[in-house]
Order: C-alpha cells, then structure tokens, then sequence
C-alpha cells in the first residue's frame, strides 16, 4: 500500500501542493490536472526526488526517507523530461538502468527483451538513442520503469509523443501489470486513463478535488456524458487563460 498522508510542498511562493493526502492499493489510477496543477510534484515527492515541506509518503507503513534503497528496488520511474544518453544504444541503455535497478545479470537480457516487446521497441534497441523519435524515446524510458518487477510504477505523461496506436498498446499494457502492482499516471490526456484507471484522481491547484470511478465522476459532475466533459468542466478556466496567451 501507498500512503500519501497531508503531503505540503512549495517553491518559493508558489504552492505546488496543500495538504494532499491518498491512499493506493494495486490498480491503476490516473492523475489527471492541466499542467501546473501540482501533477508532476507529487510524483517527485512519491519517487523520493523531492523531499516535502510537511507531511510523509509510507510504503507498506513504513516511511519512504527510511526505506529508501529498499523502496527504490520496489520502484519504477518514468519522468516525462526525456534525460537520455544520446550515444548509447537502447539495448546499452536497459542493460545500464537493469544495473542500476539490481536486476541480477542472468535475468537482465530476458527482462530488457521483455520490456522493450510490451513498448514495442525490439528492433529499435540496437540503435543510437540520438536517432530515436520524441515517441521512441518516451517508450524506452517507459521500459525501464517496468522492469525488474517493480511494486509500484509512476508515469509522467507517459503516452507524450505516442501516435494513436502506440497509446493503445501501451495502455492495454498498463492494464495488464495493474493486476498485480500499484501504477499511477499523470496525464492531462484524458484518454489515456478513462477506459482502464480503477480510480481517478483530479488535481487542482495543488490540491485534490475528487478521488472516484470514472463512471461516478462522470455521474457527479456531467451525467450522461464522458469523463473528458468532467475536465473541460472542472478546469474551464485554465483552458480560457491558456486561449488567452
């Protein structure tokens, strides 16, 4: 279990995050919020990247800062920055994060081989990373963090650059490592979570405004309608301000 407990975090003056708090068993759960909504701290916060102002993140009771080498082993990340090494090869790069992750050397070639067939990456891997596609490129950093059996896998607009197709593979994917594992996605694509995502999580401003199924959202805030009809809801304004710039 992951417990997220009144979790505090600003910059400067800015307040990214007010008190959130959430509790996740295995599933699959989509953070959705505009951009600046508070996304992107807080899975800098669950992935012990950033340390809170106030508050504490517990995986299985126990707090993360203490875990941590323990914690990290049961982690999986995948931020949406695209911090790559261009001059390695995809296969050079698993076989690096696969070192980095522990995973013992006579796993490693099954597990990058596995990983790179659920991204649909396998012919790409003997190429230079400097070659690959912005689309290529999330998907292999969407390959490490599922590899070596992570507890709890965190994506960070993981579909960013994805054509229609790959958004459908890598969903169906998502779906399927769910049934055993804790996974949270941060999208403002609404749907990339709606069809699979055991719960949604909304997030504005820094603080989370509803936590349901999204057929109940979608009860609550736009009978009759769908889940991306919630957001344009909830966040009408910031789609105004952004027109606007």
């Amino acid at each position: 279990m992951l417990e997220i407990i009144k979790l505090t975090k600003s910059y400067g003056t800015k307040v990214a995050l007010k008190g959130v708090s959430l509790n996740l068993t295995p599933g699959l759960y989509g953070l959705l919020g505009p951009n600046g909504a508070g996304k992107s701290t807080l899975l800098q916060l669950i992935t012990d990247n950033l340390v809170p102002d106030s508050g504490r993140v517990l995986w299985n009771g126990r707090n993360i800062i203490k875990a941590n080498r323990k914690y990290r082993k049961c982690l999986g990340y995948a931020p949406q920055q695209q911090g790559l090494y261009d001059t390695f090869t995809g296969q050079q790069f698993l076989a690096y994060m696969g070192t980095l992750k522990e995973i013992p050397q006579k796993e490693l070639e099954e597990q990058i081989e596995w990983a790179a067939q659920c991204v649909n990456l396998t012919k790409e891997l003997p190429l230079k990373i400097r070659g690959y596609s912005g689309g290529m490129k999330q998907r292999l950093l969407v390959a490490q963090a599922i590899m070596g059996n992570p507890k709890l896998i965190v994506l960070d607009e993981p579909t960013a650059g994805l054509d229609p197709k790959e958004r459908v593979r890598l969903r169906q994917v998502l779906k399927e490592l769910s049934k055993e594992k804790i996974i949270l996605v941060a999208t403002h694509v609404v749907s990339d979570v709606e069809s699979v995502a055991k719960e949604i999580i909304i997030v504005k401003e820094g603080t989370i405004v509803a936590v349901d199924k999204a057929e109940n959202l979608v009860e609550t805030y736009a009978p009759g309608k769908s889940l991306e009809e919630v957001y344009m809801q909830l966040f009408s304004q910031e789609y105004v301000t952004e027109d606007r710039r």
